[in-house]
């Protein structure tokens, strides 16, 4: 199973000027802790709630003042959407992180998996291996 088939589509990004106040209004509204940031198409970086917490609040600084290029992390964790649910998992665990970003081979956000997909996915493949398991040794009922 490939990445592309367990990650949720339509991620919503938010631009490098984009105010930090309404960065915050955001992922309250879709119920998420964190914004990639893109540009010209591009994924530049990524706003987390801990980067407001930590690069805003705790310096003291308005909200209103800072924009999302200010604070955001640059460095952001992804994977091709080919790659498979296993080597996505793998990387993620290497890494230490909740969720990575998933990009096409021209390199544009198509999807986020975090560990809630992976195991709901792995859930199914067990559940499929199970039920398959069963009906290879349960004796044949009569019609």
């Amino acid at each position: 199973m490939q990445a592309k088939e367990i990650m949720t589509r339509n991620v919503e990004c938010i631009a490098p000027e984009t105010p930090i106040e309404d960065a915050a209004k955001r992922m309250k509204s879709l119920d998420v802790g964190f914004l990639p940031v893109c540009e010209n198409d591009r994924l530049v970086g990524v706003v987390t709630d801990r980067d407001v917490v930590l690069r805003v609040v705790a310096e003291g600084k308005k909200s209103s003042e800072c924009l999302a290029r200010d604070i955001m992390t640059e460095e952001v964790c992804w994977c091709y959407e080919d790659l498979t649910v296993e080597e996505v998992a793998d990387f993620m665990a290497k890494k230490e992180v909740r969720r990575v970003l998933i990009l096409n081979r021209d390199k544009r956000l198509t999807g986020v998996i975090s560990i809630g997909d992976l195991s709901q996915a792995r859930g199914e493949q067990l559940k499929a291996g199970e039920t398959m398991k069963e009906i290879s040794q349960a004796p044949p009922q009569a019609a």
